[in-house]
């Protein structure tokens, strides 16, 4: 079912269209807490530490496998929104060809290079082999990741935000079942929540497929539509190749925050992971705004409705400051609870690493959701270089924090790092997108 965001009440479609995107995204927390809940009870914490250290480096690939996948989904909302429905058919066509060799490309690269990896961000000695097994597998099953990222960023740019979430829901269901299995009945390592994980995303994908090729008409491809187009791949690239980047420039920042967790040993990375996991879970409401306002500015961009544009972003910044009251609220009032669900047994010492962590990056919720709104609104209008540079500005605050602030400080600098990434990065996201506005707005 396809969905026309050029028209209609602005609030009515931003927050119906971001309900099922915000239940995809905390359906697809749950199985990752279920797998760290499984592993944390049944494995132990040393388990538990050797599947979180491998968090930031996972986010490394299958952030730019996500980047990919929104980018083209950008440019099918671009056409949708225009009405041009060849134009449309060949971008689909192409995004599939496009995905299938980018993941064998990063497939490749990483297998060999996991390892080199874990070593670089100083992982423990005694969760390296743990870990190293968990995340060769992820790596393997990269193109279930990225056929399942694309089959919903083409759904989600012509409007259809729910059907994606129902077969991850089904995944979520199977990837816990699944760990149960392999942990538990099977009695495998962490690699056994990673082949639930690999297996999940691959039917949930496969699904995903099924539907939109035999159930919505606008997007039944034929042999005319896969045709071999430079243009197409540069449009398609030129959006996909930035928000790549941006995804894989902040998860290098993230893995030089680990490589710092690292360094205080497995216990404070179990507490870190589990911390991480309710910070996560929290804040889902953000990228669900984001990719909410991506696929409405993208769609009425190509119709040409700037003013519907400008109306959007002020009810998705009064949005902004609420999910970000709300996930403070979650994080400070339950955090303490949600993080003993994932360490059996937690020593005071262990669980009061998660709770000073999560009090403190709850008080900065609020630039965070503006990253969400703003990056993803600027990528939706086909303005790449600033959301970009963004991440490259997020990039040079970890560091900063890290390299100024960890020795004397200790584990409070780790817990300031990424505030302090978020503000700088919200500001300069929020200034960028009043200057687009006021430069539109003089050409109207």
């Amino acid at each position: 079912m396809t969905k026309d965001m050029t028209t209609g009440n602005p609030w009515k479609i931003i927050i119906f269209f971001s309900i099922p995107v915000l239940l995809g995204n905390l359906f697809q927390q749950f199985y990752n807490m279920a797998d760290a809940v499984i592993v944390g009870q049944f494995l132990g914490e040393d388990a538990l530490a050797a599947v979180g250290s491998t968090g930031s480096i996972m986010f490394l690939v299958l952030g730019f496998a996500m980047g990919i996948a929104q980018g083209f989904g950008v440019l099918i909302s671009h056409a949708f929104g225009a009405g041009d429905e060849n134009r449309l058919k060949h971008y689909v066509a192409v995004s599939l060809v496009l995905g299938l060799v980018v993941s064998v490309l990063i497939t490749a690269l990483t297998i060999t290079e996991s390892r080199n990896l874990l070593l670089f961000m100083k992982t423990p000695d005694n969760i390296l082999d743990m870990a190293n097994d968990y995340i060769t597998i992820i790596y393997g099953g990269i193109i279930a990741t990225m056929a399942f990222n694309i089959s919903a960023s083409i759904l989600r740019g012509v409007g259809d935000s729910k059907t994606p979430l129902y077969f991850l829901i089904l995944a979520s269901f199977l990837n816990i079942l699944l760990d149960l299995f392999y942990i538990v009945v099977l009695r495998s390592g962490p690699e056994g929540a990673a082949w639930a994980t690999v297996i999940a995303q691959g039917l949930s994908a496969l699904l995903c497929f099924l539907y939109m090729f035999a159930r919505i008409d606008l997007l039944k491809l034929h042999r005319k539509d896969f045709y071999f187009d430079w243009k197409s791949i540069r449009d398609l690239l030129s959006v996909g190749i930035p928000m790549s980047i941006n995804y894989s420039v902040t998860a290098v920042g993230v893995m030089i925050l680990q490589g710092a967790v690292n360094v205080f040993g497995s216990s404070v990375v179990a507490s870190y992971t589990a911390a991480s996991k309710v910070e996560n879970l929290a804040t889902q409401t953000m990228p669900a705004l984001g990719t909410t306002m991506s696929t409405y500015c993208g769609q009425n961009l190509g119709a040409r409705k700037y003013e519907r544009i400008f109306d959007g972003m002020r009810k998705g910044f009064l949005l902004v400051l609420v999910i970000s009251l709300l996930g403070t609220v979650i994080t400070a009032g339950f955090g303490k609870y949600i993080v003993c669900l994932f360490l059996k047994n937690p020593s005071e010492t262990v669980l009061g690493y998660a709770v000073t962590y999560l009090n403190i990056v709850s008080c900065f919720f609020v630039p965070l959701a503006m990253i969400f709104l703003y990056r993803s609104s600027l990528q939706g209008l086909d303005q790449n270089f600033v959301p970009v540079m963004s991440g490259v500005l997020e990039l040079i605050c970890r560091v900063f924090v890290i390299a100024l602030f960890l020795e004397p400080f200790g584990y409070q600098a780790v817990c300031y790092t990424n505030p302090a990434a978020w503000a700088a990065t919200g500001i300069l996201l929020l200034i960028t997108y009043l200057f687009w506005k006021r430069k539109v707005r003089r050409l109207l």
